[in-house]
């Protein structure tokens, strides 16, 4: 079994914290993973991107390549339209939250950029921010993008939900259980 996924977004996002967490999950559970992460100017807005590679067997390489990922979870969504060609066209699904992070001048018109996602297959375009508002604390986003996510990665939600009470236990209680909340509510939207 191999599991290909691309997550992407700008820095101060959150991206590589939430590939840590998916891949010691992964770990965890008896798989071998290889990551590669790319920092572009993250600490300014510029580009995330983590390559995660999940297999019963050792991945080849910790990169992906082109048009062979089971998985691309962006947390933007310029972000996922930029790397929307690394998805399999047999199979790989796209999970985007909607909430643009402007860091460009000429940032496109964000309906028309929404749009031409919908245009692709198996997308799920979701708004992060409101739900994981109501769920308890805005800045768990990502984790209902990750819940989502669960629904289609060989992980179990109750390893993932392990590792990001680990990973986040040092913000204390309140934070851990906002984010496995938004985490929940990410897995009710498929």
């Amino acid at each position: 079994m191999n599991y290909d996924m691309i997550l992407c977004g700008v820095g101060g996002q959150g991206g590589i914290s939430i590939s840590v967490i998916i891949a010691k999950a992964a770990m965890a559970e008896g798989f071998r993973v290889k990551q590669s992460e790319i920092h572009g100017m993250a600490q300014r807005g510029g580009e995330v991107l983590a390559h995660l590679r999940i297999s019963t067997e050792e991945p080849a390489s910790p990169s992906i390549p082109l048009g062979a990922a089971d998985l691309l979870l962006s947390f933007e969504p310029l972000e996922a339209l930029r790397h929307a060609r690394t998805l399999s066209v047999t199979g790989g699904s796209l999970i985007s939250a909607i909430a643009p992070v402007k860091n460009i001048t000429n940032y496109p018109d964000l309906e028309a950029l929404l749009s031409e996602l919908r245009a692709l297959p198996r997308v799920f375009l979701v708004d992060a921010d409101a739900i994981a508002k109501a769920a308890g604390n805005a800045r768990a986003a990502n984790m209902v993008l990750v819940g989502l996510a669960s629904t289609l990665m060989p992980i179990s939600p109750g390893r993932l939900e392990e590792e990001t009470t680990a990973f986040f236990a040092r913000k204390g209680q309140a934070v851990v259980d906002a984010n496995i909340a938004a985490f929940r509510e990410g897995r009710l939207l498929r």
